[in-house]
């Protein structure tokens, strides 16, 4: 039976179990590098450890607090249809209509096919409902009453076309880029390392494009991202790096290479190949911050460092979503896709609504 205090009471125990116990059972992880060859050991700690982060008790009370949850299951049959480029990047939809009380089909990603259900059976351990309140299906879901979709353009018309009648969340491609001011430490470029290479950048809140003043020099950069060096050694990385060097130098590209990571001035683009990196120097911060607000449907984070000047400049902007350097990879429970507010949305289906 539905009751949400329950339910937040075993998502706390969810956490702890995430950040104590979870990296050590090896089952899972080969299983879904089996399947998908980016989900490689270091990855998938490293979303474990960012899911067992958000569930501490004081984060999750603070999110359950926001909403009016509802005190009885909905009924209403939920489907969600979820993307699989990061492990358990579907995480959060599932636990948010689950929370919500309704009846949720779940067709995950063939990239991520192990560990969300995986997971999802360690919470049912810890609360029998959530085994009854979800169904996984592989063909198409029917008889649904609202769907939460993600996926790129050509998805995106397919969801259109089978689910547009219905109260609907559908997500489209996004990345992220970064703002500095010159004034960064050292270990502000090393968290700046972790926004552009956790991974493998492939995530919607990896940084694909760094705006640098004219001045700036990258070898900061470089000396702070040695670290992830070891990039180069993964072979489908190596392949999109050798792959777009040579592409780039038969274009007579100017490019910057240190042997893990390839670096092209970019105007026009946001989201860079696989094993690259877009930069694009400027001299007028405003003139960036224009930018940033024509294009900010295409963004889901600007990672800018804390106090700056460009900080200070972008923060304000209810267009973008700033955050400091080095938490791209662990978003709060309330950092929601698209800066839309997924449990207002799922809550709205009952009639219920959240707090302000």
């Amino acid at each position: 039976m539905y009751n949400a205090n329950n339910l937040f009471s075993s998502l706390v125990q969810l956490g702890q179990w995430l950040l104590q116990e979870a990296a050590r059972e090896e089952a899972p992880q080969p299983l879904a590098e089996a399947r998908n060859g980016w989900f490689v050991k270091e990855s998938v700690d490293m979303a474990l450890e960012a899911h067992g982060q958000a569930l501490r008790e004081d984060r999750l009370r603070g999110w359950q607090a926001q909403h009016h949850w509802p005190v009885k299951g909905t009924g209403a049959k939920v489907g969600l249809i979820l993307a699989g480029n990061l492990p358990l990047v579907g995480w959060h939809d599932i636990m948010c209509a689950i929370l919500a009380g309704h009846d949720v089909h779940v067709k995950l990603s063939q990239d991520d096919a192990v560990l969300p259900k995986w997971l999802l059976s360690k919470w049912a351990e810890l609360e029998p409902y959530v085994g009854q309140a979800v169904t996984f299906h592989d063909g198409l879901m029917k008889g649904m009453d609202a769907v939460v979709a993600t996926g790129g353009a050509n998805a995106g018309r397919y969801f259109q076309a089978y689910f547009g009648h219905l109260p609907h969340l559908f997500r489209g491609q996004r990345t992220s880029v970064a703002v500095l001011d010159g004034e960064e430490t050292s270990e502000q470029l090393e968290g700046l390392g972790n926004d552009v290479f956790a991974h493998f950048g492939m995530g919607c809140r990896s940084v694909t494009k760094l705006w640098i003043p004219s001045d700036f020099n990258l070898d900061r950069c470089f000396g702070a991202w040695i670290g992830w060096g070891h990039l180069a050694q993964h072979g489908k990385y190596a392949n999109n790096y050798d792959y777009h060097k040579a592409v780039w130098l038969l274009n007579r590209e100017d490019l910057i290479e240190n042997g893990f990571v390839l670096v092209k001035e970019e105007r026009e683009g946001l989201v860079s190949p696989i094993g690259t990196l877009y930069v694009e120097r400027y001299d007028d911060l405003n003139a960036v911050q224009a930018q940033l607000h024509d294009r900010s449907d295409e963004l889901q984070v600007v990672t800018v460092r804390p106090e700056g000047e460009a900080w200070e400049a972008l923060a304000s902007s209810e267009l973008l979503r700033v955050v400091p350097c080095g938490a791209n990879q662990h978003p709060k429970l309330d950092d929601y896709a698209d800066g839309v507010d997924t449990v207002q949305f799922l809550l709205s289906l009952n009639g219920e609504e959240g707090k302000t």
